[in-house]
């Protein structure tokens, strides 16, 4: 069988998504179903793109899919990383994380359809037609089941889970700022 696709802006293990270019190495695993994981965004999404934006740290974002079986059936969580792949290639993951985030559905819910996770990637500005055919055509499914493979191989069991420089800290904005001065960033 061959490896999956990796989309565009993945880190160089190919199971997350870089965002940034600095020196300290922030690992966080989401998934995009999982309401702690949105209450982090909303915590500490604000520190990161800070850290990002002052070229102190790269946040590898590892969109895992933990939570399939809260979605009566439809798989979201996988749909939904995978929707951020397509995202990463057309150039537009950030924006699109943080919109699926702020449209987040419950869990026990069947989540939103493709169809729903399309147009919230129009309005979050993504023009690239290919991210439509992409995200419906599910190129980036296999990918996510890689990036959830290599999350439990890590000994992430939970969600959400951030490594700074290599070492678990707490997921919250002061202790990854913390960690990511400690590191030297």
């Amino acid at each position: 069988m061959a490896p999956p696709e990796i989309p565009a802006g993945a880190a160089p293990e190919g199971d997350g998504i870089a965002v940034g270019s600095g020196p300290v190495r922030v690992d966080a695993y989401i998934d995009l179903l999982c309401p702690y994981c949105r209450a982090f965004e909303q915590r500490a999404g604000a520190t990161l793109d800070a850290l990002v934006a002052e070229g102190r740290a790269t946040i590898v974002y590892h969109p895992v899919a933990f939570l399939d079986r809260f979605s009566e059936g439809t798989e979201y969580s996988t749909r939904a990383a995978a929707a951020l792949g397509a995202a990463a290639q057309a150039g537009a993951f950030p924006a699109y994380k943080d919109a699926l985030f702020a449209q987040q559905p419950e869990e026990n819910t069947p989540g939103l359809s493709d169809e729903q996770l399309t147009r919230i990637g129009a309005e979050s500005g993504i023009a690239d037609p290919s991210f439509a055919d992409d995200l419906l055509g599910g190129r980036f499914r296999p990918w996510v089941e890689l990036v959830t493979e290599a999350a439990v191989e890590r000994g992430v069991n939970g969600i959400p889970t951030v490594f700074v420089a290599g070492r678990q800290v707490d997921a919250d904005a002061d202790p990854i700022a913390a960690a990511v001065a400690a590191a030297g960033g």
